[in-house]
């Protein structure tokens, strides 16, 4: 039997081959990141006549960088294990010397193929990967939004400093059309009451008219924002908006295409309460195959919602914090579900309502319903039921 280790960059990789005797075969090679780099490997291993039914190849999960070489390694028929990094680094420390360099890396992820000491990093199948993919990006989707948000925020502070006191939501309907064309009180101001009780009239669907288009033209001018470039406010308020709009269009699109694809991949999930398709689909995501973890405890760990003890010699802190160890996207989703929950749920509220009547922080009490979640999750997953409140 031969055990190939490859530590993968982002441009060119290393790998080594060792015998069930852990003897390094050849010297370590340096290949790219492409097919004919990959070619370079099946060379090596073809020199020492290790074939896809002989030798068990294992690589880091370092960044993305490996999706490609793992893609195409098991299309040849090879059997691949993907870790994490801190395994082989745990395995580094007390393997040999504690140097580290490419090539001794390559050669240790070769041994703990060998020793099958190691826990691999799933690569879920198409479903879920896409899933994975489409609710990162969503993420980071909403996050960018809300940077712009900030951002206008921002100038409306300094140009019209009481705009946030004509709407409910500055970023609603009705307020972004008025921002859309009139961003500065200037520009609110030159156009008479009628035809901006129209704009408003048809932007709300009827919701406002004449004594909220009156409301706005007093306060613009009374403002007390900036009186100079207001030009330049102005361009950038509407730049902003149209940027506002443009992601959220993206998102309508997107939101769409990741419930039809939980639809076709997971119908429990959604049955938990707080949990909908979007944070659902962020779940089933980040989660994978649920049988490989043990138990929920597992799941919480890796949710990184398990409580950190600060402890040193005899001293042991009163006070835990979650850990956030794991897929800080996984807990994200959890905790927004958890939100909703603690006050929904007719389980999870009258938990959530124990802890803060035994005086814990509302937060504190959201943490305790996250790792409660994770429970129902586990279960739900574990058994392929929906989920049904148990109300003791």
């Amino acid at each position: 039997m031969f055990y190939a280790g490859i530590d993968i960059a982002k441009k060119n990789h290393e790998a080594s081959i060792i015998d069930s005797n852990g003897k390094l075969l050849d010297k370590s090679i340096s290949f790219s990141n492409s097919e004919s780099g990959s070619n370079k490997l099946i060379a090596l291993l073809n020199k020492f006549e290790a074939g896809s039914s002989n030798v068990i190849i294992g690589m880091e999960a370092t960044g993305h960088y490996w999706l490609s070489l793992y893609s195409y390694l098991l299309e040849l028929g090879f059997t691949v294990y993907v870790i994490n990094p801190i395994q082989s680094e745990a395995f580094r420390k007390m393997y040999i010397r504690q140097t580290k360099n490419d090539s001794k890396d390559s050669f240790i992820i070769a041994q703990i193929m060998r020793f099958g000491e190691f826990s691999t990093t799933s690569l879920a199948d198409e479903d879920i990967m896409a899933l994975r993919q489409l609710s990162r990006y969503r993420f980071s989707l909403v996050d960018e939004c809300s940077d712009w948000k900030r951002k206008c925020i921002a100038l409306l502070d300094q140009v019209f400093h009481e705009y946030s006191k004509l709407f409910s939501d500055t970023f609603g309907v009705t307020s972004r059309e008025l921002l859309s064309n009139y961003p500065t009180p200037e520009d609110i101001l030159s156009i008479d009451t009628d035809t901006l009780s129209k704009l408003l009239s048809e932007a709300s669907r009827g919701r406002f008219g004449i004594s909220k288009a009156s409301e706005i033209q007093e306060s613009a001018s009374n403002t007390f924002g900036v009186s100079f470039a207001k030009d330049a406010f102005a361009f950038q308020i509407k730049q902003i908006i149209a940027q506002i709009n443009f992601i959220e269009e993206q998102l309508k699109e997107l939101e769409n295409e990741i419930s039809t694809l939980l639809h076709r991949t997971n119908q429990v999930i959604t049955t938990i309460t707080g949990i909908g398709d979007v944070l659902g689909a962020v779940i089933i995501g980040e989660i994978g195959d649920i049988s490989r973890f043990e138990s929920a405890p597992q799941l919480v760990a890796y949710a990184g919602l398990d409580a950190s003890v600060k402890q040193s010699g005899d001293f042991v802190g009163t006070q835990t914090k979650i850990s956030k160890r794991g897929s800080p996207y996984l807990r994200r989703a959890i905790w927004l579900a958890a939100t909703v929950a603690a006050f929904k749920d007719p389980a999870l509220s009258l938990y959530y309502q124990a802890l803060r009547a035994r005086g814990k922080h509302h937060l504190t009490a959201i943490g305790a319903v996250a790792r409660k979640m994770c429970n129902i999750i586990f279960a739900v997953l574990t058994n392929d039921k929906p989920y049904v409140p148990n109300i003791l």
